[in-house]
């Protein structure tokens, strides 16, 4: 019997020649073999119960974040082809007369700010356009509205590979657009344009797309990242004061984590960022000591060493999930009171008093953290951030999350580590005081 079970297993590596693939037995084939070698490998399994194929295919995705000034000016191409890294084929596609093809979504209120800016770039640069604004608020944002985003794609008809879908809006606008384009012909490139802070140093550096589904946040969505990010932070000049401060929670969330210099700065520059709708480094020359330019590229860049190397999350510990263990139900709970920032910095007040709790904070630094989150105009308390729905959102991550919560505490300004053994006992504790010294949005 054990004899008849017992597996023969084969090993091919996958060789095309004259646009045929085929397999070769052997983990590494010759290096002088004739044709293309895939990266893939097929493991062929047979035992007397029959065949069985393993197929192990890695599969890169290359995209680009890249900050930019004048992204409308008719003279900048970057918005069109700043998207083609293929250095001969930038140069075919400039030297074409066949004209440009795009598809954009605008949220509904950048349109009526920038709509005929982007009308005037496109027209100035003879491309073949259609502009779809839509209201891509949070309670928008559902699969109707990408059913409606693919509905006047189909009808506009684009090349899947040449014509990338691009997004212009804050991060509720590029995960509804992202997600569009990645059931679109199962893959359909598209770019994305922050226009709000949140979006220029969260939505746009990642791979997530997603719409709310059973009023649950992000509850469906796909991992396929931008072909390319495009930040301007001169849109940001017409955001409103506290979508501002909703974006610096993003950023002082990757400070806690990762960064003391960033904590710091926002710290003392807060109000000055707050104050110049992070437009400074716009006008001074050296962007090195610029606090707009410096905190946004070091919040961009803190974000992108976690994100990349678990771009679909195979890893659960993630840092970047500080601050969204429990505001992801308690932002749908008040929808619309709370902006996602604002959800995300109550969650880190609170969990800087559980960190406080265990010992991994001092009393000093868990005051430090509460004045900076004021100072950015943050809420760090709100009445319906309950236990009870604090214990709700920790039991749903332990049945996302592999059994665990995963969660993520500040073990000093700018470092932090991840955590499973928060027991309820500390978590009362913690929620008690956290709600007798800031349910009155001050420190008492």
């Amino acid at each position: 019997m054990e004899n008849l079970n017992r597996q023969k297993e084969t090993v091919f590596s996958l060789v095309q020649v004259k646009g045929t693939w085929k397999r070769k037995a052997g983990q590494n084939v010759k290096q002088g073999i004739k044709g293309r070698v895939s990266a893939a490998k097929i493991y062929e399994s047979t035992s007397s119960s029959g065949t069985t194929w393993t197929v192990v295919t890695p599969i890169t995705f290359t995209y680009t974040v890249t900050q930019t000034k004048n992204l409308l000016d008719p003279s900048n191409d970057t918005l069109l082809l700043g998207h083609i890294r293929d250095t001969q084929q930038l140069e075919a596609v400039r030297s074409s007369t066949k004209p440009l093809k795009r598809f954009i979504v605008m949220d509904e209120v950048v349109y009526n700010l920038y709509g005929s800016q982007v009308t005037d770039y496109l027209e100035a640069r003879h491309v073949l356009y259609r502009i779809l604004p839509l209201p891509t608020t949070e309670e928008n944002k559902s699969m109707e509205m990408a059913l409606k985003i693919l509905e006047e794609v189909h009808q506009f008809g684009i090349d899947r590979r040449t014509e990338p879908i691009i997004a212009i809006g804050g991060g509720v606008c590029l995960d509804i657009v992202g997600l569009a384009a990645s059931l679109y012909r199962r893959r359909t490139p598209y770019i994305r344009v922050p226009t709000t802070l949140l979006s220029y140093i969260d939505a746009s550096v990642g791979a997530k797309t997603g719409v709310n589904f059973a009023n649950c946040k992000n509850k469906l969505g796909t991992y396929i990242a931008p072909v390319a990010a495009f930040l301007d932070r001169s849109f940001i000049q017409t955001i409103p004061r506290r979508h501002i401060s909703n974006g610096l929670a993003e950023m002082l969330k990757m400070a806690l984590m990762k960064h003391r210099g960033l904590f710091e700065l926002l710290e003392t520059q807060g109000q000055f960022l707050l104050d110049s709708k992070f437009q400074s480094g716009l006008v001074l020359e050296d962007d090195r000591i610029d606090p707009a330019s410096v905190s946004t590229r070091v919040a961009i860049e803190t974000m992108l060493e976690e994100l990349a190397p678990n771009l679909w999350e195979d890893d659960l510990d993630r840092l970047v999930d500080f601050g969204h263990l429990i505001s992801p139900e308690l932002e749908m709970k008040v929808l619309p009171a709370l902006l996602h920032g604002e959800a995300v910095n109550i969650d880190m007040a609170y969990m800087v008093y559980v960190a406080c709790e265990m010992g991994l904070l001092t009393e000093q630094e868990k005051f430090r953290i509460v004045c900076c989150m004021l100072g950015l105009e943050l809420p760090v308390w709100h009445q319906d951030c309950t236990f009870a729905l604090i214990q709700k959102s920790l039991c749903d991550r332990l049945q996302h999350s592999g059994g665990l919560v995963r969660m993520p505490l500040p073990t000093g300004l700018g470092r932090a580590e991840i955590f499973n053994d928060t027991d309820e006992g500390t978590l009362f504790r913690a929620y008690e005081k956290w709600c007798d010294e800031l349910s009155t949005g001050s420190l008492q």
